[in-house]
């Protein structure tokens, strides 16, 4: 059994209790403050929706959320030494790994797809609501994988995350159409597209590409998580 419910706990208790998890706050009511005002004024959902919806939405508060959560729900043990404290216990490695995957995914989902949810609906409709949700969810998954191994791989794991946001998920995957075959955010826009296609979204990667694309990058980054965690001791340091 790889899901341990004790370690999953403990991991949620210690992500909210930090001062980190506030800053999951702002990015989600920002959108929603941001959809609501657009429908209100009367500003045409053609001229607003892709801007709050992907440009906000998909492109910055899901993989933002996903790096604060990801990289703390094991990074923040390792700054402060008590990994130590669960690697001495009889648990797999994997048991571990997983855990906070499931925990850092679930959080993400949650704090990325309601927002979007919302903005969907009052853009267009429950169902595109729905679609959205369904597909950031899914990119949660994704996106948390990459930054939980992140969190094991390097010592400034929120500055090399936002690193990658920035110009490999934000400024090559636009603008470079290659680098979209290795694009999270660009698999989300696909899902979203072919769970409900609109005028708002047009993915460019096509859902077989994405789906077998996502499958590997999570199993490769889990996988990889677990081999790092094996192999980390007391006196070991990432770099």
């Amino acid at each position: 059994m790889l899901f341990n419910p004790t370690i999953a706990w403990m991991t949620a208790r210690g992500l909210f209790g930090r001062r980190r998890f506030l800053l999951l706050f702002p990015l989600p009511l920002l959108l929603v403050a941001l959809a609501v005002f657009a429908r209100v004024t009367g500003i045409n959902n053609g001229d607003w929706g892709p801007l709050v919806i992907n440009g906000l939405g998909i492109a910055v508060l899901l993989p933002v959320t996903a790096l604060i959560v990801g990289t703390g729900v094991l990074g923040s043990e390792i700054d402060d030494g008590t990994i130590v404290h669960i690697l001495t216990k009889p648990l797999s490695r994997a048991e571990i790994v997983w855990a906070k995957f499931l925990v850092a995914s679930g959080v993400t989902a949650l704090t990325a797809a309601i927002p979007l949810y919302v903005a969907g609906v009052l853009v267009q409709d429950f169902r595109f609501g729905l679609a959205l949700a369904g597909a950031v969810a899914i990119g949660a998954v994704i996106y948390s994988a990459v930054f939980v191994l992140l969190s094991l791989l390097s010592r400034r794991p929120v500055l090399v995350g936002l690193l990658y946001v920035l110009i490999w998920e934000g400024l090559l995957g636009n603008l470079v159409s290659g680098t979209r075959v290795l694009s999270i955010g660009q698999y989300t826009v696909t899902y979203a597209d072919r769970f409900l296609p609109t005028e708002y979204l047009t993915g460019n990667v096509s859902l077989p590409v994405t789906i077998v694309m996502s499958v590997i990058v999570t199993a490769l980054c889990l996988a990889y998580a677990v081999f790092r965690l094996r192999s980390f001791t007391a006196s070991s340091e990432t770099s």
